[in-house]
């Protein structure tokens, strides 16, 4: 009998640390959950270990992938197979790699003697807290097959959205790629020619406009390097102080205040949060757990913030709507329809509402930002090239009347 070191959260919510005498790994995790533990780690003292969280090298699935893994998962488990036969089947059907070192890891977990949901949680790169979460709720519930479904509905509406929001800036996004590289091949290869010509013919006096486009030419052929150190030392700056708290949440907050984009940022993280938050409460996951997941996967640290101040609010009796309206963060429709659930005990219900909203206005309004875009871009291209064939035929002009 082995000793083994472990770290979870006990019945009351509090992490514990202690120590427990097993025959194997699988048995002192099966006496933590007798306890009643959620655990996050355990490990035996003369060396082989395994934590939650480590398994970070098998890389991240498809969203396909996992859609069907879930998918596939529930009908098996809805047709009485065992959890264990359902991940021979499915290790044996994948395809994507990740996913498929992850399943194998995942069988073997679960013969040892974890719960699913723990050996889940050991790949956050494949299965995220909101996953990991509702299967663990499923497990207690003992409706298993019922959250796979849900999941694989969630991640496919997540996917969904997604995918149309890509395809929606596809088009503007390759004009504006073509009108920059259009731009600077006029300018590293098509002025320095002219240049050349203008050069050749003698004194020749070149209004001002003609003069500047000229220098910005000499500029970016000599200077060409900047165009790439520059950014990558301004990304590399940027992400760094982004990754401080203060940055974090200063980044984040212009991102919500932004102009035009600002308010689509703010919806799709309204959609997101809300469906998430929803999707856990109607799987049988606690309103401050639930809470708690929304925050730490909502992406934003001022939304992950105004979360948390609500989740305290509600540990002191609160009700939901309460602190997310004195937040000022959230729209009043996304407020009344939370209060509406509260009053009607519907709240899982009316959040998945909230969210199909959103999801249609963030892609009506992507849509007539990208038609905007577009002739915008047009008209911009338009002045650029105009302006630097007025600059190049302006000293002709010159020429051509001085000759007459």
């Amino acid at each position: 009998m082995a000793t083994y070191s472990y770290n979870a959260i006990n019945a009351g919510g509090r992490e514990v640390k202690g120590k427990i005498e097993a025959d194997s790994e699988g048995a002192a995790v099966t006496r933590l959950h007798e306890q009643q533990m959620r655990i996050l780690s355990v490990a035996e003292d003369k060396g082989s270990a395994f934590s939650f969280g480590q398994n970070k090298s098998l890389g991240k699935p498809k969203d396909a992938s996992l859609v069907i893994f879930s998918r596939q998962f529930a009908t098996m488990v809805d047709a009485g197979l065992s959890v264990l036969k359902c991940l021979d089947i499915l290790e044996v059907q994948a395809k994507d790699p990740p996913l498929k070192a992850a399943i194998n890891v995942l069988r073997k977990d679960v013969k040892s003697g974890l719960s699913l949901g723990d050996a889940l949680a050991k790949h956050p790169n494949c299965f995220n807290k909101l996953y990991v979460n509702m299967i663990r709720a499923a497990e207690i519930g003992g409706i298993l097959d019922i959250i796979l479904d849900r999941l694989a509905g969630f991640l496919e509406k997540d996917m969904d959205v997604r995918h149309k929001i890509k395809s929606a800036m596809m088009y503007p996004c390759i004009v504006l790629f073509f009108a920059v590289g259009m731009i600077f091949a006029l300018f590293f290869f098509v002025l320095p020619k002219f240049k050349e010509i203008f050069a050749s013919m003698g004194n020749i006096e070149m209004p001002a406009m003609t003069q500047a486009i000229f220098a910005m030419s000499d500029f970016m052929v000599s200077k060409w390097y900047m165009f790439i150190i520059v950014p990558v030392v301004a990304t590399a700056v940027f992400k760094k102080y982004e990754s401080t708290p203060d940055g974090r949440l200063k980044v984040d907050k212009f991102k919500l205040q932004a102009p035009l984009l600002g308010d689509i940022t703010l919806k799709m993280a309204v959609s997101r949060l809300t469906r998430t938050f929803g999707t856990l409460l109607s799987s049988g996951v606690t309103m401050v757990r639930a809470m708690e997941i929304v925050g730490e996967t909502s992406g934003n640290a001022v939304i992950a913030k105004a979360i948390n101040d609500s989740r305290l609010a509600i540990r002191e009796g609160k009700r939901l709507s309460t602190p997310l309206q004195e937040c000022g963060l959230f729209p009043l429709m996304v407020t009344q329809m939370i209060d509406i659930g509260e009053e009607t005990g519907r709240l899982s219900d009316m959040l998945v509402r909230v969210a199909d909203s959103y999801d249609s206005e963030v892609e009506s309004t992507i849509k007539g930002l990208t038609s905007m875009i577009e002739p915008i871009l047009i008209v911009f291209m338009g002045f650029v090239v105009g302006f630097i064939a007025i600059s190049i035929f302006a000293p002709m002009f010159k020429l051509i009347s001085s000759i007459a």
